[in-house]
């Protein structure tokens, strides 16, 4: 009886000092043996994260802006700021004839009144009147930028003003925001600038009137961009202010299209 008493307890002694089998083949399957995976883990967490492709919004904008809208940004800050002047004493008149060749700017003096000059800049698929020493356009079809539509263009009595040339930066506009102070003649120069006339739809020529950029801007927002760097190369080289409406508005316009401060 006492040896088998003893031989039990050697047995019962034995048994609890061995690891069963899965856990000395396996030994992750204990709490402990997980100790390397979470080390791990902790260390990709601590890793830094990949830098956003986000540049911060302080990152100069004009990076993919062409350069004429970089110059437009450029020249925008030397505009001076101020209100309007009186409308007082404007007329058509100011700006010499209506489409005069005498004028010294592009195209001035080719024998062409400005307006059948304009027409056949803008103007696709362009017929001629014969006898006109190849100035009158008969017809065409304009691609209007403001709009982004097509018209055609069929010169008459009743059809010539559904393709009217508009005067970038108005003539009204111009009087008051410096025009008064310049000469007869560079104001005739003013109002025959090719850079400062668009062929548009006469509907849309009308609605513009004599609206600045805080006022009035083309219905296809495409073209607002190079709208926007026409108006401000126009007044720059005119020595013409804006009003600070009329800056902000052209500043908005600017950024949006990647250039700014």
């Amino acid at each position: 009886m006492l040896v088998a008493i003893i031989v039990l307890a050697v047995v019962l002694v034995g048994t609890s000092g061995t690891p069963d089998s899965e856990t000395a083949a396996n030994p992750s399957a204990s709490g402990a043996a997980t100790t390397p995976s979470t080390t791990s883990s902790a260390q990709s967490g601590s890793s830094p994260q990949p830098e956003s492709s986000t540049p911060p919004s302080s990152a100069p904008l004009s990076r993919t802006a062409s350069p004429q809208l970089v110059t437009a940004w450029t020249q925008l800050q030397t505009l001076p700021v101020k209100g309007r002047a009186p409308k007082t004493g404007y007329s058509r008149e100011q700006f010499g004839q209506s489409w005069t060749d005498d004028v010294n700017v592009d195209d001035g003096h080719n024998g062409c009144d400005t307006r059948n000059d304009i027409l056949r800049r803008d103007l696709d698929d362009v017929v001629l009147k014969p006898g006109t020493n190849g100035c009158v356009v008969a017809s065409g079809t304009l691609h209007d930028p403001y709009t982004g539509t097509s018209v055609p263009f069929i010169r008459g009595t009743t059809t010539s003003s559904e393709v009217q040339i508009d005067h970038v930066v108005a003539l009204a506009d111009a009087w008051q925001k410096g025009a008064q102070q310049l000469t007869p003649e560079r104001r005739a120069d003013f109002a025959n600038d090719p850079r400062n006339l668009q062929a548009t739809i006469g509907r849309v020529n009308q609605q513009k009137s004599a609206g600045d950029a805080a006022t009035w801007l083309p219905p296809d927002t495409a073209y607002r961009c190079t709208y926007a760097a026409r108006q401000i190369e126009v007044k720059a080289a005119y020595d013409l202010w804006v009003t600070a409406a009329e800056r902000d508005a052209l500043e908005r316009i600017l950024r949006g299209c990647g250039v700014g401060d």
